[in-house]
């Protein structure tokens, strides 16, 4: 079993930590960091479930090895609210019931953030592109798409507490 040294800053905490070669980022966060809100649903990059920012860009966390997060910044779901507080897009998620389960829920959050950084007020279509490669068996994305629509207007623009996430990779959303 091959192992790394790692230097990397998690949700704004520096750490250094040795990583199987074979580990996932998202298992590291999970297992090693106990950041249960970076969900593993597809283990194939294809639900987005796992989604998390690193160095500025949102990844699907399953994908990348934890070893790739050396010298690098990663911001899971846990860091988007702060002092007990919920971020914007996480009130607006509850207030539309944009969850029902909840599985896919950090995924859409992070992608939703990462959606206006790039666009203040998006459209349904924007949004519909920008949440692409995050998948819900439960909402049917009306609820999710009215959610990301109340939160960007509730938004001043180019608010970081709002926006804190980074643009998304566009993949895939039906509906």
């Amino acid at each position: 079993m091959s192992t790394f040294e790692i230097d990397t800053t998690i949700n704004g905490t520096p750490v250094r930590h040795s990583v199987d070669a074979r580990k996932t980022l998202a298992v590291m966060l999970r297992d090693d960091f106990q950041l249960t809100g970076t969900h593993i649903g597809c283990k194939t990059g294809n639900c987005g479930a796992c989604t998390v920012e690193l160095d500025g860009a949102t990844v699907k966390s399953c994908c990348v090895m934890a070893a790739e997060a050396d010298g690098s910044e990663v911001t899971t779901i846990e860091q988007l609210s702060q002092g007990g507080e919920l971020h914007p897009m996480q009130e607006s998620f509850s207030r539309n019931q944009a969850l029902q389960c909840g599985f896919c829920t950090p995924g859409m959050i992070m992608s939703a953030c990462a959606l206006l950084k790039t666009k203040s007020e998006p459209t349904e279509e924007e949004i519909r592109v920008g949440l692409k490669g995050n998948l819900c068996r439960c909402t049917g994305y009306d609820k999710i798409i009215k959610a990301v629509q109340e939160a960007s207007k509730d938004a001043p623009s180019g608010n970081p507490d709002v926006t804190s996430a980074a643009p998304l990779e566009a993949t895939a959303l039906n509906g």
